[in-house]
């Protein structure tokens, strides 16, 4: 079984898209081991996201990040990082394929509605930000 993590990003909530985004991940086999609603503060959205630092798009999604309210959730799965990456499809809304959340809930390539690790050891590491292990 693999874990990954799912961010439900502010775009997203405000919409209220929240519920038919948990449905599809549901209704894709993924099983939930933990999910809450948190505001980010400034430092950690930094901190999880210091991976892009030197890139020009970091202080960007930091704002971003922090503009509302974000739903993270820990998911399980077989071969859950390529499932859940095929599910919320392409970074950039317009070459996601029909029928993925981004496709659906994003939109454009910065407010695109959903984070998802990008592997197996990211995914571990990127649910322990958000939930200790004995919340899972």
């Amino acid at each position: 079984m693999e874990r990954t993590l799912c961010i439900i990003k502010p775009d997203a909530v405000k919409k209220n898209a929240q519920g038919s985004i948990i449905q599809m991940i549901l209704d894709a086999g993924f099983k939930m081991l933990g999910m809450k609603m948190i505001q980010l503060s400034k430092t950690q959205a930094q901190k999880f996201y210091e991976v892009h630092k030197e890139r020009p798009f970091y202080n960007d999604l930091v704002d971003f990040m922090t503009s509302g309210p974000v739903i993270p959730v820990a998911l399980e799965k077989n071969n859950a990082i390529a499932d859940y990456r095929n599910l919320i499809g392409a970074t950039d809304p317009a070459e996601a394929k029909e029928g993925t959340v981004r496709k659906l809930f994003a939109n454009n390539k910065q407010e695109n509605a959903v984070h998802g690790s990008d592997s197996v050891e990211n995914g571990l590491k990127e649910i322990a930000f958000f939930f200790p292990e004995c919340d899972l």
